[in-house]
């Protein structure tokens, strides 16, 4: 049976992309969607061609101009990655007739590579955008990517306790979640081993994959935390310059998000350490060897599930407005600590991550000092939990429901 074809929040941003871009790139992950996005949006307008079969990649590096004069525009090259040769000719294309719009649409799962032979190449003539997994707005078909302190937010349906730690269980990769009677465990496993023998090995001379393994697996175990490294080295018997390389392709092919402390001059020692999130929550629980939903919500990971959750809602929401998020945390010497800072026009509003269903006024004493601190730099900040409340913590403070982001 076909799966249901789930609307993307970022499918306005990229017809008007189109309309004003010559060329479109669209990056992300592998099994987030693009390809059924993109022939969804543009099935009818844009002629589709696939360059990861062998046949069709050595065509295009033999022969580009030829390729591209068989596959006149418009026309949509799927994993272009495979054929990075052709976007010098994609370009040549392109300025022979500067005025044309939407005449190319290219997708790739790899940013690394791609965003250089992109920067090169297409220059002012490509828009760039992401897809990441699904949000959870998106599974639940909400179309409005409006964050609850933004104008416009609106209450949204409750979601039950149980069904919102199945869903994290699932994670956001559109598969899984539109097929229900999946094999959830059997699916993100065999999505890891694909990624580490297709991405990883092509990025980085990633000789031992089976340390690569144990290298997720124990980033997964940090999620949340601050990340040192050299801990990480030690602990796997690897070089420090690998942990950061292979850090690097995770970074670049989307599978996490390296969280990044905000600096700011009042007068206290900051931590410098970065923090690690996986990208897709579902990732997480795998790696971390969580199958069962009470296992997810009472045990020892909870609180680092629900973070990676919340932080990654926050993400996909941005990033699926065409937007980029800047997101850090804060975390004073004396361990005063806000779990995420969402940069916005007006200021930094201060999340703080909480795994009780039942919020209480001392939940909110980080973001208290954290507004003391910053001033009127900071807005009113939010804590938020996976039961079903709002309601008020003190000045400045709300406490809401994770399905209200």
């Amino acid at each position: 049976m076909a799966a249901t074809y789930i609307t993307r929040g970022l499918e306005p941003v990229l017809k008007r992309a189109v309309k004003k871009f010559p060329a479109v790139v669209l990056t992300g992950p592998r099994q987030s969607g693009k390809t059924t996005l993109l022939r969804h949006a543009f099935g009818k307008s844009h002629a589709y061609v696939s360059l990861e079969p062998p046949d069709v990649r050595a065509s295009a590096a033999e022969d580009p101009r030829g390729f591209l004069e068989m596959h006149a525009p418009p026309v949509m090259f799927d994993e272009v990655q495979y054929a990075p040769g052709l976007l010098p000719f994609v370009k040549e294309r392109i300025d022979a007739d500067r005025s044309a719009r939407g005449r190319y649409v290219l997708t790739g799962s790899q940013n690394l590579l791609l965003a250089e032979r992109v920067t090169e190449s297409l220059a002012g003539r490509a828009a760039m955008l992401r897809l990441l997994p699904l949000s959870r707005r998106e599974t639940l078909g909400e179309s409005r990517a409006v964050l609850p302190w933004e104008k416009g937010a609106r209450p949204k349906a409750a979601i039950a306790n149980r069904e919102l730690w199945q869903s994290l269980l699932v994670g956001g990769y559109p598969e899984p979640v539109s097929e229900p009677g999946r094999d959830i465990g059997l699916w993100h496993a065999s999505y890891v081993q694909t990624y580490l023998e297709r991405d990883v090995r092509s990025l980085r001379q990633v000789g031992d994959l089976a340390a690569f393994q144990s290298f997720l697996r124990s980033l997964a175990a940090r999620s949340g935390q601050l990340l040192n490294m050299a801990d990480v080295a030690r602990d796997l018997g690897i070089a420090l310059n690998t942990v950061k390389s292979w850090l690097s392709v995770l970074e670049a092919t989307y599978q996490v998000v390296v969280l990044r402390p905000y600096f700011a001059n009042v007068g206290k020692r900051l931590s410098k350490t970065p923090k690690v999130y996986f990208t897709d929550v579902g990732t997480l629980c795998y790696l971390t060897g969580l199958t069962a939903t009470e296992q997810a919500a009472s045990g020892p990971t909870a609180g680092a599930i629900f973070e990676t959750a919340v932080l990654s809602e926050i993400v996909k929401t941005l990033v699926h407005r065409g937007e980029e998020p800047r997101v850090h945390f804060w975390r004073t010497s004396t361990g005063v600590e806000v779990d995420v800072l969402v940069e916005c026009a007006d200021g930094i509003v201060p999340v703080e991550v909480k795994t009780s269903t039942t919020p209480k006024p001392r939940m909110a004493d980080s973001i208290r000092a954290f507004r003391a601190d910053l001033g009127d730099k900071a807005l009113p900040g939010y804590v938020v939990h996976p039961g079903d409340v709002s309601l008020p913590l003190g000045a400045g403070v709300k406490a809401i429901p994770f399905h209200a982001l």
